[in-house]
């Protein structure tokens, strides 16, 4: 069975890659199984100089899913370069590197550093607030998206470029045009969305910052609905994810259009999760009789 995908430049030997934030630099990983059987690894958010995050509580479980505020913590480019990427690139596998900013000097600066570095992608994280813009979010407002996809693709030249795009938005698609138009090679989706609970008997948020990003089963069926429209409006590669916990849910996306899938929420739960998907992904094409995982991608019967 052919389980083998592209994405950009970067070829994967399976559809299966772990989502930024879930699965920290790999090594956290590494004890549970070979990660040389992924498709990739995202890394963990990398900033041009190192954060802290957000105070704690920064995590707390909801119905079906989590909530997390953890603030972008990161180790910043230089910890990654000279720490992190060292040990990766031990495993036969592709390395992601997420990219965060609140700038589009700092986008710039960190992606054009990575792209002459030993990584296979970049992934624009572009949930982060620019502050010479009043802090709104590079992923809410396509002007500035489209500003910022300019400044990093004529920076990037080696690398495939990703764009992680923003569930917390009217029509995605608007914005997956906007990637797909300024040279993006391909869109992941969906990135959390904004949810808050509150313990009624503190009478205060569970999460310290107030509001956080909801991931897990609760958001897959949003992001399936959201994987189908954009398939429908560009033809760039689509990584699709939200809430993937087994591999008739990362199907579940294949068939909804998206070309590869990544896992996030179920690291936490199962270290194994993402092997699992990929060995359950194998079974399901042997007993169905697909011979090239291409076939499924689109697949759904309308």
């Amino acid at each position: 069975m052919k389980l083998d995908v592209k994405i950009g430049k970067m070829q994967m030997k399976n559809p299966v890659m772990t989502a930024s934030g879930t699965f920290g630099y790999g090594q956290e990983y590494a004890e549970f199984f070979d990660l040389s059987e992924l498709g990739a690894i995202n890394v963990k958010g990398i900033s041009l100089n190192p954060m802290a995050g957000n105070p704690a509580p920064r995590i707390c479980e909801t119905p079906c899913g989590m909530i997390n505020s953890i603030g972008l913590q990161n180790v910043g480019l230089e910890g990654f370069l000279s720490e992190k990427l060292p040990y990766l690139r031990n495993f036969r596998t592709n390395i992601v590197a997420n990219v965060l900013g609140n700038t589009i000097d700092e986008y710039i600066e960190i992606s054009e550093r990575l792209d002459s570095e030993d990584i296979d992608a970049i992934e624009l994280n572009v949930s982060c607030p620019n502050v010479k813009q009043g802090g709104i979010s590079f992923g809410v407002d396509f002007l500035q998206l489209r500003k910022l996809l300019m400044a990093v693709r004529s920076v990037v030249k080696k690398k495939t470029l990703i764009v992680k795009l923003s569930p917390n938005v009217t029509d995605i698609r608007i914005f997956a045009r906007t990637a797909e138009d300024e040279g993006a090679d391909a869109v992941s989706m969906i990135n959390t969305v904004m949810a808050m609970s509150i313990n009624v008997k503190t009478r205060k948020s569970r999460i310290a910052s107030m509001i956080g990003g909801l991931s897990g089963p609760a958001i897959r069926p949003v992001a399936v609905r959201m994987v189908w429209e954009v398939h429908n409006a560009v033809k760039i590669p689509i990584i699709g994810m939200g809430g993937i916990m087994t591999y008739e849910d990362a199907l579940e996306f294949i068939l909804a259009g998206a070309t590869s899938v990544a896992v996030g929420t179920a690291n936490f739960i199962d270290p194994i999760s993402s092997l699992n998907i990929i060995n359950g992904m194998r079974e399901y094409m042997s007993i169905n009789n697909v011979a090239d995982i291409h076939d499924l991608i689109g697949g759904v019967n309308e």
